[in-house]
């Protein structure tokens, strides 16, 4: 927001950024609607007729809350091998869950948690309990006062996360010592620098990055904390 010197501060006004969140969510849900209802009918047709899957992730303050996507994955999945942890062609994903993950379609439906106030068009993405535990308590305090989003800088830089994991030997261990610590630099950069200006190149970086799942994010943003040393996986 602009501050009394005119310039625009590092910092949004939670009422300025909840307005924005809801007028833009519910903009959305209209204008897709004609792409998202088709989207429902072929779920219940196809797969195990499920449309929505809600799963409990880790809120603003650490609350818990429900998450909305469309149902891509077989319902056990948490329970099957691989965990929370999902990976490219990943034998538990249904045959139009694939499109809907590799298009992103399957994270819409949370355009309902962001209307109820659960979470922010853009900001950390939330996270299951089991992955919470791999980041530290200093993490979930620099977010405490901050609404998850349906897309980020983490989300975007990790835009093709999926395929990173399925060439990984170690993939639990790339995902906590590589995966973790990058998202945690990133997503604190996100609250040290947010401001509308930077949520809205964010929206139109979330859609590029859908069409061009390799643009390199660092280059567009000079102070972008570094990414960690490489592992041996």
């Amino acid at each position: 927001m602009w501050s009394a010197s005119g310039r625009w501060t590092t910092k949004c006004d939670p009422m300025i950024k909840r307005t924005f969140d809801f007028v833009v969510a519910l903009l959305a849900v209209l204008l897709l609607s004609p792409l998202l209802l088709p989207v429902m009918v072929i779920l219940r047709l196809t797969g195990e007729g499920e449309v929505f899957y809600l799963q409990e992730r880790i809120g603003r303050g650490g609350k818990p809350f429900l998450i909305w996507k469309f149902a891509t994955m077989l319902k056990d999945s948490p329970n099957l091998t691989g965990g929370d942890i999902t990976v490219k062609r990943d034998p538990r994903v249904l045959p139009f869950g694939h499109f809907l993950r590799k298009t992103k379609i399957n994270e819409l439906p949370q355009l309902i948690n962001i209307i109820k106030g659960d979470m922010s068009v853009i900001g950390p993405r939330p996270l299951t309990k089991r992955i919470a535990a791999l980041f530290p308590a200093a993490y979930w305090q620099v977010l405490a006062a901050v609404r998850p989003g349906l897309s980020g800088i983490g989300s975007i830089v990790f835009r093709d996360e999926e395929t990173l994991l399925s060439q990984a030997e170690d993939r639990q261990r790339v995902y906590s010592e590589v995966i973790v610590p990058y998202k945690m630099m990133l997503e604190e950069w996100y609250v040290a620098h947010q401001n509308l200006a930077l949520d809205l190149k964010l929206i139109a970086l979330t859609l590029l990055a859908v069409a061009r799942p390799g643009m390199r994010v660092d280059r567009l943003f000079s102070d972008l904390p570094a990414p960690p040393l490489p592992q041996t996986a």
